[in-house]
């Protein structure tokens, strides 16, 4: 019987799998520059590895996130521009997180002509722990409002100036839990939309240097 999947494991693995990966040669992907198609490739490839070695439960269309058991969701993206979207579930994300760790696998892809494969180099990958996948400009703000002893009126203020997507009423609710829960400094920078849009330049940077962002692989 395999060993169940735990979290430590699974940040080994990740480590374990990057440089595993870096060493493919990859026909199916030559000469693609669908973004979307390679994190596919990379994440179910990731997945077929782990449920070689592990027993866990993978996330499904309910869960909406990879490792349900382990609350972690599971991303790739490219060096060049990496983001990536996620479903948009209330607007108190973009101040305490997004509910769950991120793991996000950073590539660069090369096309090698003389033998029609592809390569791809992980270069990070970076994990986010929940409580740290805020909007950055948006829990720096609220924290350096709470530290210029700022009232529930500075914070509502500050919330429409953001324009995040809340009514007055809603507005006021998060307003006050902020003043009775002081939020962590998020590092991720996230878009208002339908979905939220996820960009990770900043995680990439901080990571190892921060609490809570660790670089898994260098």
């Amino acid at each position: 019987m395999l060993p169940e999947l735990t979290l430590p494991l699974l940040k080994e693995s990740a480590q374990l799998y990057a440089q595993q990966l870096g060493s493919e040669q990859i026909r199916d992907l030559y000469g693609t520059t669908d973004g979307k198609a390679i994190g596919t490739y990379i994440e179910q490839k990731f997945r077929r590895y782990l449920e070689d070695r592990y027993m866990f439960i993978p996330g499904n269309s309910a869960s909406g996130i990879d490792f349900p058991d382990l609350q972690v969701d599971l991303k790739a993206t490219s060096i060049v521009q990496p983001q990536s979207s996620c479903p948009f579930k209330s607007a108190s994300q973009k101040v305490y997180g997004l509910g769950y760790d991120l793991m996000v696998f950073v590539y660069a892809k090369t096309d090698e002509q003389a033998i029609q494969s592809a390569h791809l180099n992980i270069l990070h990958v970076v994990f986010v722990e929940s409580g740290y996948t805020g909007d950055w400009q948006t829990t720096v703000g609220i924290n350096q409002i709470l530290d210029r002893h700022g009232n529930k009126d500075d914070l509502i203020a500050f919330m429409e100036e953001r324009n995040l997507p809340l009514d007055e009423i809603g507005r006021d609710q998060l307003a006050e839990r902020v003043l009775q829960e002081r939020p962590e400094i998020g590092y991720l920078t996230i878009s208002n939309a339908l979905q939220w849009r996820l960009q990770y330049r900043r995680a990439i940077d901080k990571a190892g240097t921060v609490k809570g962002v660790e670089n898994l692989h260098v």
